[in-house]
């Protein structure tokens, strides 16, 4: 999206989002929405959606072919391993189809492994 105007708020960046990936991660924010410190806040950071918690805590982005998810703890990705072995990983990110989404119950243990690893770091 370069050259694009950057959004200033997470409403501003989904809308933005063409459809499916719209619908996929505005469901993906009120997962993470549900396991999160009523403390946390959400920003655009990296110009993309961040929820930030004693820190950096989890983003989440839309891309031409697929969504993606940014759990910024080290080694979050590698303890999940097993559990993520359907999607494509990275050091720091995981991606998943656009309109098949994300399993909510995975999304709230990563999430709630990254509040963890935030909490421990106070």
């Amino acid at each position: 999206m370069r050259g694009a105007k950057v959004p200033k708020t997470v409403d501003e960046y989904l809308a933005e989002v063409p459809e499916p990936a719209r619908s996929t991660l505005t469901h993906v924010r009120k997962v993470i929405r549900s396991v999160v410190p009523k403390e946390a806040t959400e920003v655009i950071s990296y110009r993309i959606p961040i929820f930030k918690y004693n820190g950096m805590l989890i983003g989440y982005a839309a891309f031409a072919k697929h969504c993606s998810l940014f759990p910024t703890g080290s080694g979050l990705i590698e303890r999940f391993k097993k559990e993520l072995g359907g999607y494509h990983t990275s050091r720091g990110t995981i991606q998943f189809s656009s309109d098949k989404g994300f399993p909510d119950a995975l999304l709230k243990k990563i999430v709630k492994a990254r509040v963890k690893e935030n909490r421990e770091w106070d």
